[in-house]
């Protein structure tokens, strides 16, 4: 995706299906699946999983409240006796804490020797270790560099409502002050992890590369409308998942070629040329960029015309189908999901090739669908 975010690029279940017309019942059953279970009430519905909010409130602190009655209010209407405990009912509900901002002091203590101060021409003194710390002269903590990358970064909340919400506490933290720290904290530290992740990275068999466009305001020597260029990195599934960004003010095949070097395997990745150099690597193409190449040329088709037999529904649906067959493979180990593919995207794959090799015969290079099917083949 051109923002590394989700798109909408779905197909609906109540389209036509046009991938192997004939072989609706082929294509949908699953012999192997266990059918729902159903509860009928006045419609259909699902039941609900059991042990689901058991599982959700496991990990959490549980604090208990309990209700009692004085002995005097526990007499029997009937017999006059004090009742006895028959059992309990619960109520969940979950407490909000919100974040606490305190003031650490750390208090290092001094020592002097009395005798040598006393008598002696000098007096020798020591320090108690303390913490150094994250940004000298800085009154951020390592927790509190932390709260307000993840702020910035993960939640997306821009500095001017952070220093809202800290005036709202009573702290006067300006959004310089805050933008200091988080670069600090970046170049000091996080910068330290990156390319020790970078250096992991490399080792990986697998790789995803994808970049986009993106511009900077206020950068030096470059006017605010010059298009700059975010590279990501991702690892595969064979480990921990990496994440790395790249900035680089161009599109040059050199920065993927210089962040890469090292890597011996196979980088998955879209039809950009500038990946071709790169030495030592097998190129693996994206399905999904493949994929994408139909649903831009589908919705592009007038809304009467989306739903009808097109040659563009069709290549939409073969890799509709593919997807569906790698959902079903996700959790699956290399070993199965490779014997899998083998069994059932195979087929389909040999299908559709056949028909791209059809298409590029009859279709015009330059149109919407000449270029998904130009895509898909080259």
């Amino acid at each position: 995706h051109r923002q590394f975010g989700k798109s909408s690029e779905r197909t609906t279940d109540n389209q036509i299906r046009l991938d192997l017309v004939f072989n609706e019942a082929e294509v949908e059953a699953q012999p192997e699946a266990e059918e729902p279970t159903i509860e009928a009430v006045t419609y259909q519905r699902r039941k609900k999983q059991p042990g689901q909010r058991d599982a959700m409130l496991a990990d959490l602190p549980v604090e208990q409240i309990e209700y009692r009655l004085p002995e005097q209010e526990r007499i029997c209407p009937c017999c006059g006796e004090v009742m006895d405990e028959a059992g309990v009912e619960i109520r969940r509900e979950l407490i909000h804490v919100p974040a606490q901002t305190k003031v650490r002091e750390h208090i290092q203590q001094q020592y002097a020797c009395r005798t040598c101060d006393k008598h002696g021409t000098e007096t020798p003194m020591v320090k108690a270790q303390m913490q150094k710390p994250p940004i000298p002269g800085s009154l951020a903590s390592a927790s509190m560099l932390a709260y307000v990358i993840d702020k910035k970064y993960v939640d997306g909340l821009p500095l001017y409502r952070l220093e809202e919400q800290f005036a709202r506490q009573g702290l006067r933290l300006t959004r310089q002050t805050l933008a200091n720290w988080v670069v600090l904290g970046a170049t000091r530290w996080l910068d330290l992890i990156y390319h020790l992740l970078h250096e992991e990275l490399l080792q990986r068999r697998y790789l995803h590369a994808d970049e986009t466009t993106l511009q900077v305001l206020h950068e030096p020597g470059r006017p605010a409308k010059a298009t700059s260029y975010m590279w990501l990195y991702r690892s595969g599934q064979d480990g921990p998942p990496i994440v790395l960004f790249d900035y680089q003010e161009t599109r040059s095949k050199e920065h993927p070629k210089r962040f890469l070097e090292g890597f011996k395997g196979y980088l998955h990745v879209d039809g950009y040329s500038g990946y071709n150099e790169i030495p030592d690597v097998k190129l693996v193409g994206c399905w999904a960029h493949a994929r994408r190449k139909f649903h831009e040329a589908h919705t592009a088709l007038p809304a009467e015309e989306r739903k009808k037999p097109t040659a563009v529904r069709i290549g939409l649906e073969y890799c509709n189908r593919l997807f569906k067959i790698e959902r079903a493979l996700k959790d699956a180990t290399p070993e199965e999901r490779h014997a899998g593919r083998q069994r059932l995207s195979r087929p389909v794959l040999d299908t559709f090739l056949a028909w791209l090799e059809e298409q590029s015969e009859q279709v015009l290079p330059k149109s919407a669908l000449g270029q998904a099917v130009s895509y898909c083949l080259n």
